[in-house]
C-alpha cells in the first residue's frame, strides 16, 4: 500500500503529540517519517499551514494552559510541559497566544470591565470595555444579552464587571459613526487571541468600509495563503462585531457566507456601508479612524 502525503502528516502529528514532553527536533521527526528535514518541513507547512516547530509550540501551550487552569505555578507548568523553565514557556505563550503565562493565568484579575447595551442601525448591541479599550461588541436579539455576558466571562473570568448603560449608549454611537467620520479619533480595542488571530483581525481593520475581501485574499494578507480555513476560524472568533469588520469577508464567487449576527444582518451592513460611501462618506480606501488593536 502506497503511503500518501496525508498519511505522513497524520503520522507526524501523532508523533509530535505523543512525544510532546520530549520536545523533539525536526531531525527526530523527519527520521521517524522517513523524509529529509527540508522535504518534511515543506510538506507539513503546506498541509497544516504552520511549521512542525510552530505546531509543537501550540501543543505545548495547550498542555500548559490546562496546568495553569488547575492552579499550577508557571514553573510547574513549564516543567510539566517538557520545557526547561518559565522563560521558555513565556516565549511559547507570547508566540502562540500573544500573552504571557501570567497574563493567561490571571484571566483579567485586577481589571474592571464595564458593559451595557446600545443602539445601532442593525439593532441592539452589547458593548463591553476595559480601561484600555473595547473588549466585546455583539448583536443581541430580543434584548437577551446572556450569551454575550457568558462569552465575556469565559475570556475575562477573573475581572470585575459593572453595568454602565449610559456609557454603552455613547460608545455604540461612536462605533457606528467612526468609519465615516474623517475627523473621528480611533477607538482602541483590547482583545485576547493567538498571534494568528490578532494578525487576521488587524488585516480586517485594513479593509475599507464598502469593500469586501475573500477568505483566500485575507489569508494571503497574513502570509498564509494556504490557510484559508484557519483564517475563517479566526474571523469566526472575532469578539468585536462591526468594529473589527468580519462582515466584510465573503466566500469566493461573491457568496455572502455565514455571520454570527445572521446573514441578513451581514447583507444589510454591507449595503449600508456602500450607501454611506456613495452619499458623501470618506473616500473609498480612506476610512476615518475606526479602531486600533492594542
Amino acid at each position: 500500500m502506497n503511503t500518501t502525503d496525508y498519511d505522513r502528516i497524520e503520522a507526524a502529528i501523532r508523533y509530535l503529540a505523543r512525544h510532546r514532553r520530549r520536545q523533539p527536533e525536526l531531525a527526530d521527526l523527519a527520521a521517524h517519517i522517513g523524509l529529509s528535514q527540508s522535504h518534511l518541513h515543506r510538506l507539513f507547512s503546506r498541509w497544516a499551514g504552520v511549521t512542525p516547530k510552530r505546531f509543537l509550540e501550540f501543543l505545548t501551550v495547550q498542555h500548559a494552559k490546562k496546568l495553569l487552569d488547575n492552579s499550577e505555578s508557571v514553573l510547574a507548568a513549564a516543567h510539566g510541559s517538557g520545557l526547561t523553565g518559565p522563560g521558555r514557556l513565556h516565549d511559547h505563550f507570547v508566540t502562540v497566544e500573544a500573552v504571557t503565562p501570567g497574563e493567561y493565568r490571571s484571566r483579567g484579575a485586577g481589571l474592571t470591565i464595564r458593559f451595557g447595551t446600545g443602539e445601532s442601525p442593525f439593532g441592539p448591541v452589547f458593548v463591553a470595555w476595559t480601561g484600555r479599550g473595547v473588549c466585546r461588541v455583539g448583536f443581541v436579539a430580543d434584548g437577551d444579552v446572556s450569551a454575550e455576558k457568558e462569552a465575556l466571562r469565559r475570556t475575562w473570568g477573573r475581572a470585575s464587571f459593572e453595568g454602565d448603560e449610559l456609557m454603552a449608549t455613547a460608545l455604540a454611537r461612536s462605533i457606528f459613526a467612526a468609519p465615516f467620520e474623517a475627523e473621528s479619533r480611533p477607538l482602541t480595542i483590547h482583545v485576547r487571541g493567538t498571534n494568528f488571530q490578532l494578525a487576521v483581525w488587524r488585516a480586517l481593520l485594513r479593509v475599507p468600509p464598502g469593500q469586501v475581501v475573500t477568505y483566500g485574499h485575507l489569508a494571503a494578507e497574513v502570509g498564509s495563503a494556504r490557510a484559508a480555513r484557519a483564517t475563517g476560524s479566526a474571523v469566526g472568533k472575532n469578539p468585536i462585531a462591526f468594529l473589527i469588520p468580519c462582515h466584510r469577508v465573503i466566500r469566493a464567487g461573491g457568496i455572502t457566507g455565514n455571520y454570527a449576527g445572521g446573514v441578513t444582518r451581514k447583507r444589510c451592513m454591507l449595503a449600508w456601508e456602500a450607501s454611506r460611501q456613495l452619499s458623501g462618506g470618506t473616500e473609498m480606501g480612506q476610512p476615518g479612524g475606526a479602531a486600533d488593536i492594542i
